[in-house]
This record gives C-alpha cells, sequence and structure tokens, in this order.
C-alpha cells in the first residue's frame, strides 16, 4: 500500500476513533451506599424516595442497607474506619459526634443546610462545625390525668407546689426516671450550673417526703408508664408515641388524659432527640450522598414521613405545614404533634454529651440513688461525683 495512503488511513482512524470518546457518554459508577437504623417497616417510603431520587438523577444509583438497632454503632465504627465505608449513614447525634472527633466525618457546609431548622444545626455544631445532616426529631411532652390534676405544671418548681395535693388523693404528681441513662442530666441542663445542689435537693425532698415513690431509686420511663396507666402518677414526660400504648392499654385513663408542653427548668429550654445522616470522610460517592440526603429530607418527603410516623420534621418549611401548626381539639395525637413541633424552637442551651458519657452517666445516677437514699450529704457527695467525672474527661 502507497505510504502516504497508508498515512491518510491511519490519521482517519485515530480522528474517528477520538471522536467516539469525547462523544460517548463515559459510563459512571455512581452507586451510593446508603445506611439505615432499622427502618425497615417503612420500606415503601423508603423504596419510593430512592425511585424518585434516581429518577430525577439517572446518573446516580442508590443501594440502601437497613441495619439493627443494636448492631448500628459497632457496624459503622467499622465500616468508616476502612477503606470502603458507606456513603451516607443514619446515626444518632451522640454517635456522630464521637466519629466527628475521631477525624472520621466529612465536613457539610452550612450553606447546604439552610432548609433546616436553625435550633437543630445549632446543636450540631462541633467546635463551629456540623458534620452531620439532620433528618427526623422528636421532643417529649406532658401527659397528664386530668382527673388528678386541674391545672398541669409547667416547671419543676411547680411540680413540687403541686405534689402534696396529688398525693392527698392517693397518687403521686410523678415517677420521675432519674436514674436511667441521661436523664437527671439533661434536667440538670435545664437550669444554671450554679443550680445543681438545689435541682438534687429538690428531687431529695420530694423523696423524703414521700411526694414521689420509693421505686425512683431504679424504675425506668417505661415502668412510670406503667404507674400512669394504673392511675397511680399524675403524669409522665414522654413521647407523643406513648399515647398510644395508654389508648390501647388503658382506654379508661385515656379518656382522662390530656397533653401539655415539657416540663421546664429555670433556662426555659426543652429537651429534644434527633436521628441524622453523616458522610464518612473516606467514602467514595460524598457528593451525591449530600444530595441524596437533602433529598431526603426536602420539604415534600419530610412531611410524608411525618404523617407515616410519630417523628417530627426537621425541615422549615414542613414545620410551617399546617399539619404542625393546626389540629383538632378531640384529636389528642394532633396537638401532641403541634406542641412537640413549637418545642423545637427553644433548644438552646442543648446537653451534649462527653467522651466516656455511658460511665458519667453511671456516676450521675449513682449519685442520685445515694442523695435520694441519704447516704451522706448531698454537697459531700457531688464533690465526690465532681472528681470522679473530671477523672474520666481526662
Amino acid at each position: 500500500m502507497d505510504k502516504k495512503l497508508l498515512t491518510i488511513l491511519i490519521t482517519t482512524l485515530l480522528l474517528i476513533t477520538g471522536v467516539f470518546f469525547v462523544f460517548r457518554r463515559p459510563v459512571l459508577n455512581n452507586e451510593v451506599v446508603f445506611w439505615t437504623l432499622q427502618m425497615s417497616d417503612f420500606a415503601p417510603y423508603i423504596n419510593g424516595v430512592i425511585s424518585d431520587f434516581e429518577k430525577e438523577n439517572p446518573d446516580i444509583k442508590i443501594k440502601w442497607v437497613d441495619v439493627p438497632f443494636s448492631e448500628g454503632e459497632k457496624r459503622t465504627l467499622a465500616s468508616v474506619l476502612s477503606d470502603n465505608p458507606p456513603d451516607l449513614v443514619n446515626l444518632n447525634p451522640d454517635f456522630s459526634a464521637t466519629l466527628a472527633h475521631k477525624g472520621a466525618l466529612q465536613e457539610i457546609s452550612k450553606n447546604d443546610l439552610v432548609q433546616f431548622n436553625d435550633e437543630i444545626l445549632k446543636s450540631l455544631e462541633t467546635e463551629g462545625k456540623i458534620f452531620s445532616i439532620p433528618w427526623y426529631a422528636t421532643s417529649a411532652i406532658t401527659i397528664y390525668n386530668k382527673n388528678l390534676l386541674s391545672d398541669v405544671p409547667k416547671t419543676y418548681g411547680q411540680i413540687v407546689k403541686a405534689a402534696p395535693a396529688i398525693r392527698k388523693k392517693g397518687a403521686y404528681i410523678m415517677l420521675p426516671n432519674i436514674t436511667e441513662n441521661d436523664t437527671m442530666l439533661k434536667i440538670l441542663n435545664k437550669y444554671p450550673q450554679e443550680k445543681k445542689v438545689y435541682v438534687f435537693t429538690m428531687f431529695k425532698n420530694l423523696y423524703s417526703k414521700d411526694l414521689i415513690p420509693k421505686e425512683t431509686v431504679t424504675m425506668t420511663l417505661s415502668e412510670a408508664l406503667e404507674k400512669y396507666m394504673s392511675g397511680n402518677i399524675a403524669l409522665i414526660g414522654a413521647g407523643a408515641n406513648f399515647l398510644n400504648m395508654i389508648k390501647e392499654n388503658a382506654p379508661e385513663i385515656y379518656k382522662q388524659t390530656d397533653v401539655a408542653p415539657q416540663i421546664i427548668g429555670e433556662l426555659g429550654q426543652n429537651d429534644f432527640s434527633l436521628m441524622n445522616f453523616v458522610i464518612p470522610l473516606r467514602a467514595k460517592h460524598k457528593d451525591e450522598a449530600l444530595k441524596f440526603a437533602l433529598f431526603l429530607a426536602n420539604d415534600k418527603n419530610q412531611l410524608e414521613l411525618a404523617k407515616l410516623t410519630n417523628v417530627l420534621a426537621v425541615n422549615k418549611v414542613t414545620l410551617n405545614n399546617d399539619f404542625y401548626k393546626k389540629y383538632d381539639k378531640n384529636d389528642l395525637m394532633a396537638k401532641a404533634r403541634v406542641i412537640s413541633a413549637v418545642q423545637l424552637n427553644h433548644l438552646q442551651p442543648v446537653f451534649r454529651t462527653q467522651k466516656n458519657q455511658k460511665e458519667i452517666n453511671n456516676l450521675v445516677n449513682n449519685a442520685v440513688q445515694n442523695i435520694l437514699l441519704n447516704k451522706d450529704k448531698t454537697e459531700k457527695i457531688l464533690n465526690e461525683l465532681d472528681k470522679n467525672v473530671e477523672l474520666l474527661e481526662k
């Protein structure tokens, strides 16, 4: 073949091949691995959101993995420190903060989070930075027996005042589960730090005067619910989902039940619980994961999730929906939902967990028991508590 002709053929072939590679659509490997915590009961909802997202983003595929709650922290810790972690993980803020401190999470720009409730976002800050995306929240309300309480207390101080009259009726004002998990720490967080002795003494006085049950030293919220359903206590602080349990298991007590805002302390803020998403630092599809997380938490998907469950939306637009603003006076669940949603506007200062939080909880709960049982002077027990907590935090 003529050398000149061969050169022309090769050049033409290279040009055609080059054009093919320039205009051929690249094969993308954008599969976002998405982990949730025990959400299999809501599979139709999750799968529906995934389907909608993939239709809007045909270059991104979502692989959903639902992890049992009991395995969540263990599996997540192992995965995020590996070279092949999931791209988006559903966690609670406490464990998210632990991973953030380990440098295992991607920082999320505050500019990407403008759709969310401002108080919620403040609660997620770790040294001024945010490493998680809110998904949904809950905020406890006061569930009370109208036959025992005509005027429901708003503060712990008012509980102290109301307790003797309830006791005369043969019941107790409440069974505070102050030796369970971090309950006492959250109550302390509702007061200035210098009021710590006052708070412990308040519960000690209620206990010593038989104005709260003797079981307070050991009982949990679930056991307090049993006491409420039997008519032995006037109120409990719990999530709106407890109303369904009361309705099903104690219909007569349910007829006497109403709801009110959460009991507050001197600082006036409310407790809440939150579930969020994190993006591991070693994730392969960080941008796609963030895009999907924000889609999951958009106003439409938040409202749909809220209607399926008893959780609170964290999206500002959703929280302004009538679903969270209005209720029929005969619909107790709707009333509880509206009260809970309003409470999300008063969350500061937020109770923040510390390193070795479980051990700190145990120390505090032991101190509560020792104080209630009058094993030593309150101040001495609390001084010893401070020393032990300080050793744990080093």
